[in-house]
């Protein structure tokens, strides 16, 4: 990765990432080490290992970082999540998830319990210095916000206080009576730079030109956004009080109709709050020309499914596949170099060029 990137921290002054680092397979390598590795990441929700003594084997964005790693509920009903790579010779640990008192590797015996600790080895009675710390399952912090779960590679972020930023404005909701709805939820394939989606997502001065439905359900004048360390939010308004959050007296926005909070989260996730419910987006780098976005439906409230800012998902979805995909096509351009920001209405992607350029410098 050849230089340095550099965002100045006044948006006035300041001028967008250059093209090259949408283009360079340098800089989208070093984006694996020093963001993806570095951040913590949703995985799902607690459902996954709904009972005791079960486990849950995935791959934490496959074709990108592709972590194995396994969710286990042990017998005192806490969740941990874990390497699903066995510390003798690499094996995968656990293939298929369901009850299971113990993880077993199949390839060679070795045991362990469901927090990872070992437990007995055959043909090992010889072995000196054994077994050791190392010989465990390696454990990762996890934090769960009602029944969402988020795990945490190898990070410094303090990401409790990017959930009490959330909970700010939408703890009120009551997230365990939230339910997964598989029919609305699904995957996009975009022909883009996975940063170039997030430019996209991080600014509302788009929407009363790329999305016509959308901005009819919003005030586009009175539409702001609050930047905070690893998160920021925008703030759908609109003049008609029906499809509105019912705020609790209190709440920082109470008397305001809101339609729709949209959280942005460091650096690939979406959690965007309407009075339906929860649409979580996970956007997933591919390649350094496609990204996978996951859109996950959690319904509280099913009557209000179709209306206001919440409705229409799929077609806000392709109308900014179809900008998102012109701009990588732009981006490539020998002739473009980098933009300015507006600092009334892209606060959100300045923020996330800063945050882009700091973890890369560092």
């Amino acid at each position: 990765m050849k230089g340095k990137f550099h965002i100045h921290p006044d948006i006035a002054k300041a001028e967008t990432l250059p093209a090259s680092f949408y283009r360079d397979q340098g800089v989208f390598d070093a984006i694996k080490e020093k963001i993806f590795l570095k951040s913590w990441q949703w995985i799902g929700d607690e459902n996954l290992v709904r009972l005791p003594q079960s486990v849950h084997p995935f791959v934490l964005l496959e074709n990108y970082l592709t972590e194995p790693l396994l969710l286990t509920r042990n017998e005192e009903d806490t969740i941990s999540c874990l390497t699903n790579v066995c510390t003798h010779r690499g094996n995968l640990v656990a293939l298929n998830p369901g009850k299971a008192k113990r993880l077993i590797c199949m390839y060679h015996g070795r045991r362990f319990n469901l927090n990872g600790e070992f437990e007995s080895m055959p043909e090992f009675e010889d072995a000196e210095d054994f077994p050791r710390p190392c010989d465990n399952l390696h454990q990762f912090p996890l934090l769960q916000w009602g029944p969402l779960l988020f795990v945490g590679l190898d990070t410094q972020i303090d990401f409790a206080s990017v959930i009490d930023k959330m909970k700010e404005r939408v703890g009120f909701l009551p997230l365990h009576e939230f339910a997964y709805n598989e029919s609305l939820s699904k995957d996009f394939l975009v022909h883009a730079h996975w940063a170039l989606y997030c430019d996209n997502y991080l600014e509302g001065f788009h929407i009363p030109f790329v999305h016509e439905d959308l901005s009819k359900a919003l005030d586009y004048g009175s539409y702001t956004t609050e930047v905070y360390d690893y998160c920021n939010v925008q703030i759908g308004y609109t003049d008609d009080a029906t499809e509105v959050f019912d705020l609790p007296e209190g709440h920082i926005d109470y008397g305001k109709n809101v339609a729709a909070y949209y959280y942005w989260v460091f650096p690939n996730m979406m959690f965007n709050f309407y009075p339906w419910g929860l649409s979580i987006n996970v956007v997933k780098p591919i390649d350094i020309n496609r990204t996978k976005v996951s859109f996950l439906s959690y319904v509280y409230d099913p009557s209000k499914l179709d209306k206001g800012a919440g409705s229409a998902l799929e077609k806000v979805e392709r109308e900014d596949e179809f900008v998102v995909e012109n701009v990588q096509k732009g981006v490539n351009s020998t002739f473009y170099k980098a933009g300015r920001f507006s600092p009334k209405r892209e606060k959100g992607v300045h923020h996330f060029h800063r945050l882009l350029a700091k973890f890369l410098n560092d």
